[in-house]
């Protein structure tokens, strides 16, 4: 809205306007039993809710085919070979870039990912040691095309109260790996954020959804690329 002087008065003057919004993508990374799906699904719904275009995709799947290998990766009933075991992740995550991620950046949607390479990165470079993480960190933004996620928020907690989440879900395939596993895959993160300062956010996972969620959005908002309008 415009202010003009007419006759000494003042004079409101509308002007139509549209605001459009720069795509972004959003990932979450964390440990299982982290809380990083439920915040995920929180900042979805608060961004629908303010009337942005949201698509949310969990990782791996997305897409016919990446759900496909999800399911197996998943499978505690199958034995994966651990240079495997990522390649399949990478397959999947290939498929959801290249099949669906255009779409959904047209008119400024962001894309909130559960998982994305990080998590390739951290479980099967840290916790599997198939490869140095600088490699992998290198296959994986071919794996994508150059696709990296505009922020990340790695929700962190200690390891017994990742356990403690998980005490009343079935466990999957990767969920079963032992506590040094998954102490390798923490170290694997920090290093991961230490070295992607500018774009990993270290959020502390431990007190209420709630609580996390507003942190996550604060940051979120602080952002000149999220409220990029035109």
């Amino acid at each position: 809205m415009d202010y003009y002087l007419d006759n000494e008065e003042i004079v409101l003057c509308c002007v139509n306007f549209s605001i459009s919004f720069s795509s972004m993508i959003i990932s979450f990374e964390g440990i299982d039993g982290s809380g990083k799906s439920t915040q995920a699904a929180m900042l979805v719904d608060t961004l629908r809710a303010a009337g942005r275009t949201v698509h949310l995709v969990r990782e791996p799947g997305g897409t016919p085919v990446s759900e496909r290998i999800r399911r197996m990766l998943l499978d505690p009933g199958l034995e994966i070979d651990a240079f495997a075991e990522m390649l399949l992740y990478s397959a999947a995550r290939a498929q959801l870039v290249r099949h669906r991620f255009d779409g959904m950046q047209q008119n400024g949607a962001i894309i909130v990912c559960d998982r994305f390479f990080d998590s390739t990165i951290a479980y099967q470079g840290g916790g599997r040691r198939i490869a140095d993480l600088d490699w992998l960190d290198g296959f994986q933004r071919q794996v994508t095309g150059g696709v990296v996620p505009d922020r990340t928020y790695l929700i962190r907690v200690s390891i017994e109260t990742a356990l403690i989440r998980q005490i009343d879900r079935t466990a999957d395939r990767m969920e079963r790996s032992d506590r040094s596993f998954f102490e390798r895959v923490v170290k694997a993160y920090d290093d991961l954020a230490e070295k992607n300062s500018q774009r990993i956010k270290i959020i502390d996972g431990e007190p209420v959804a709630e609580e996390v969620a507003q942190v996550v959005l604060r940051d979120l908002e602080s952002l000149p690329s999220f409220g990029d309008g035109a």
